[in-house]
């Protein structure tokens, strides 16, 4: 396993984004179509089809899933991967007519520094269908597609995954885009809240502080007293190899969204649009009680993981006054 959400066989993951711009897209596409679900805590989301998801509504599968940069500018970005997967001839077939199905969210990033007076139509649909095209087995992680222009409350976000297993044997893995009001790192210092649930050194291996002081324990906030809802928000993808109805992959998106409380602080803020889509490939049968509560526990720290290591992977943006990197301040 390469720790990248493309450890799920038939899987693949793509970026398309623009230094300049300083935001992109990352596409994640189904060799099959996927069972698939949401789940959604924060304030401010910002979402395409995302209604076709819920459990009592027709469309049991997608093809694809879009994230994107760009606030409500982004959600043409699931148009061109859509337009991508209609020249393969994939989607929902009704008749003669084939509609991929690409649910998607945005995160935004219009205040970073990038140049975003891009004219009468935004580039994101373009990014989109690149990022589908550029799909594989491998994929960047930090600043890179929809994290390219991510930032959190005092380091720059980015793009982060994480891959795990059952006892059993069952797959979860995890990509998240992190853009949080909130914080990744304890206080001024380099642990990640996640540290309890790291495997090896994928983000640093600073463990926790010694202690917690009250200092730690304020709340840091993206903007500081200005902070304003719908400037900020993490996305993660959480997909399995089990085999899972609608329902059951609503409930695994509840069960992962712990993670997020595992990972940044604070969380589920008025000021975040907070959401994790589930996805299952359905190669392996699980315990519909016990064994779904055990991939959600998985997934969760799977989750808190993805978003640690977006933050450790990231590199600061090339514009004056831009947050720092994690590795700039404290990989020396």
């Amino acid at each position: 396993m390469k720790n990248l959400l493309t450890d799920i066989s038939g899987v693949r993951v793509g970026h398309a984004d623009d230094t300049k711009l300083a935001s992109g897209v990352t596409a994640v596409l189904f060799d099959t179509p996927v069972v698939a679900a949401m789940d959604v805590r924060g304030g401010g989301p910002g979402t395409r089809d995302s209604t076709l998801l819920d459990p009592v509504n027709t469309v049991e599968r997608i093809d694809a899933l879009a994230l994107s940069g760009g606030s409500a500018f982004g959600i043409e970005a699931g148009g061109g991967v859509q337009a991508w997967l209609a020249e393969q001839r994939r989607g929902f077939a009704i008749g003669d007519a084939v509609i991929p199905i690409v649910p998607g969210a945005v995160v935004f990033d219009l205040l970073n520094g990038g140049d975003k007076q891009w004219g009468r139509f935004a580039p994101y649909r373009d990014l989109g269908y690149a990022a589908a095209a550029a799909a594989g087995d491998d994929f960047a992680l930090g600043s890179t597609g929809a994290g390219l222009g991510a930032t959190t409350a005092n380091l720059k976000g980015g793009v982060g995954s994480a891959s795990a297993a059952t006892p059993s044997g069952v797959r979860v893995a995890a990509l998240a885009v992190v853009n949080a009001v909130g914080s990744v790192t304890v206080g001024d210092g380099p642990w990640f809240w996640a540290a309890p649930f790291e495997s090896g050194d994928e983000y640093g291996g600073r463990g926790l502080p010694p202690s917690f002081t009250p200092e730690m324990l304020a709340m840091r906030l993206k903007g500081g007293a200005t902070a304003n809802a719908g400037e900020n928000t993490t996305l993660v993808i959480v997909i399995t190899d089990a085999v899972l109805t609608k329902p059951q992959a609503r409930r695994l998106a509840i069960i992962a969204q712990t993670g997020f409380a595992r990972a940044i602080y604070p969380v589920h803020a008025p000021l975040d649009g907070d959401i994790v889509f589930a996805a299952a490939t359905g190669a392996k049968r699980i315990d519909p009680l016990i064994g779904l509560t055990e991939l959600g526990m998985i997934a969760a720290n799977t989750v808190a993981r993805a978003i640690a290591r977006g933050v450790y992977e990231a590199k600061a943006l090339p514009f004056p006054n831009a947050l720092p990197a994690w590795k700039d301040r404290f990989d020396r």
